[in-house]
């Protein structure tokens, strides 16, 4: 099941007995907050939930699987996500 910002939202409303506009906002707000530190370089720990960092990857050649040439790839930071051990369990219950 897939399930949307909004939906999300509702949940948290109907749990902590607010506005569904309230939880949206507090819950933008959440995700604002973790992605500019995560493109900051920081890591951010939330315990039972996960890791949010950063990992670098350097720069490479790959080969065009259409044409066989090599071609150059940049390097780049890339977001990543390193769920917890109480999370794992959770999915596999």
């Amino acid at each position: 099941m897939k399930m949307t910002m909004k939906q999300l939202a509702a949940e948290i409303s109907a749990d902590m007995q607010m506005s569904n506009k309230a939880a949206e906002i507090q819950l933008k707000a959440i995700f604002e907050c973790i992605g500019e530190n995560v493109a900051a370089g920081h890591e951010i720990n939330i315990p039972g939930f996960g890791k949010f960092k950063t990992n670098h990857r350097p720069a490479r050649e790959a080969r065009n699987p259409k044409t066989g040439e090599m071609v150059p790839v940049a390097a780049k930071t890339v977001p990543k996500f390193l769920p917890a051990k109480q999370l794992k369990e959770a999915c596999n219950e």
